[in-house]
């Protein structure tokens, strides 16, 4: 199954990427995680799951920059992404994009 690339940017010229439902959201809900530099360029790319602020920066930049559904299946766990969605600080046409597609997180 293929990503979902919408109408809606994560920033000009990058479509966002979506999942086809979110049950493919098979990443980590623990330990430490460090992103491909594709998706984290600067020095520090490991994020510990446990830290509040270090998972929502995690998802964040993982949401924003990926052009690869595998990234998300990967990297996003979908509980996780359910219970923290409110609180991510994210482009508006990532998070429209993802509410069109799953309708669950609007209501989160």
């Amino acid at each position: 199954m293929s990503a979902t690339v919408s109408a809606y940017l994560a920033r000009p010229g990058r479509p966002a990427v979506v999942a086809p439902t979110l049950a493919e959201l098979t990443g980590p809900r623990t330990g430490i995680v460090e992103l491909p530099v594709r998706l984290m360029w600067c020095g520090e790319r490991a994020f510990d799951l446990a830290d509040p602020d270090e998972l929502l920066w995690m998802y964040e930049n993982v949401l924003r920059e990926t052009s690869r559904v595998d990234d998300l299946r990967e990297l996003i766990h979908a509980g996780t992404l359910r219970r923290v969605w409110p609180l991510l600080n994210l482009p508006r046409g990532v998070r429209l994009a993802w509410e069109a597609r799953h309708r669950s997180l609007r209501a989160a």
